[in-house]
């Protein structure tokens, strides 16, 4: 069988797209318009970098501003430390001149205390040796009365021995043999004690002479180079050498470096060679000498028994010298 033909069916006509129309090109602008267009746009862009130069350029200017005012904060608390640094120098050193002016005035203070003690030593050791020597002088002449009264008894006992032998018993006769001997003995005595109470008063009216002690020892006296005694010249120069020896000047060396007079010591020194005491005539006037020197002879004592010769004439012997200090300590 025949196969069926395809209906042909007609195709629908087909849609025509419209097309847009095409903008019409924009007229170009005038060509004076153009730059005036530029020139607006290049004025723009100089006022915005001019802005912006502005705007750095403050910004520098603020942070110098803010640098300046931190180094003048900053020099401000430095000067304040400074001077705060500076007062309390000012503070300090004036605290070590107080202390130094202190320590001046009680060093004076001290040395005139110690000057003081020494001369009222000295007065109440005059008035003692003075009280002394009048009533030493007191009890030997009451020994020299009673040795004048004995020796008028014994005077006489002894007239009355040369009567002739028939007035006198044999009781009176040998009373008389007896009182005789008494009677020269307490003449003798008499003698001597005029002549030691003779010889205290011209010593005691001599310049430089020092009066008796109480103790009543034989006391013998140097007070220069030279003396009759030369055995107590010798004693004197042997003490002498073993202080000037013995490199004392130590004890003193800082001491004498300030200004000071010579002083002038004398030392009593027993028999037996042990120092009884020591006595400025003239003090160094600096305290720290004068004890120095104190120190010395106590450190060199003792200085030997007496010779014999000399100790069967002295008991004490006081010899006076001038200290000197340079290299070494010398005694004059």
């Amino acid at each position: 069988m025949p196969e069926p033909r395809e209906r042909s069916v007609a195709a629908p006509p087909a849609k025509t797209e419209s097309k847009p129309e095409p903008k019409p090109e924009p007229k170009p602008e005038p060509e004076p318009d153009r730059q005036a267009a530029e020139q607006s746009g290049q004025v723009e862009l100089i006022a915005l970098a001019r802005e912006q130069a502005d705007r750095e350029a403050n910004a520098r200017m603020e942070l110098d501003r803010i640098a300046a005012e931190r180094r003048e904060a900053a020099r401000q608390e430095q000067d304040r430390k400074d001077a705060l640094a500076r007062q309390e120098e000012e503070r300090a050193a004036a605290a070590r001149l107080e202390a130094e002016r202190l320590d001046v005035v009680r060093r004076e203070q001290e040395a005139a205390r110690l000057e003081a003690a020494r001369q009222e030593a000295i007065q109440q050791e005059l008035a003692r040796q003075e009280l002394a020597r009048q009533e030493q002088a007191r009890q030997e002449q009451a020994r020299l009365e009673e040795a004048q009264r004995e020796q008028e008894r014994a005077r006489q006992a002894q007239a009355q021995a040369t009567q002739s032998p028939v007035q006198q018993g044999p009781a009176d006769r040998s009373q008389a043999a007896q009182l005789a001997p008494r009677a020269e003995r307490l003449r003798a005595i008499a003698e001597q004690l005029a002549r030691e109470s003779a010889g205290r008063d011209r010593a005691g009216g001599a310049p430089g002479v020092p009066p008796p002690t109480v103790s009543g020892l034989r006391r013998g006296w140097l007070f220069g180079r030279s003396d009759p005694n030369q055995d107590l010249v010798q004693y004197a120069q042997a003490m002498g050498s073993k202080i000037e020896l013995n490199r004392t000047l130590d004890m003193v060396r800082e001491a004498v470096k300030q200004p000071h007079t010579q002083p002038v010591v004398t030392v009593a020194v027993r028999a037996d060679g042990s120092v009884e005491k020591v006595t400025f005539e003239t003090s160094s006037g600096v305290a720290a000498i004068d004890d120095g020197i104190r120190r010395i002879i106590a450190s060199q004592a003792p200085y030997g028994p007496f010779p014999p010769a000399l100790a069967r004439q002295y008991d004490v012997v006081e010899i006076r010298r001038t200290w000197l200090f340079d290299v070494a300590v010398r005694l004059q």
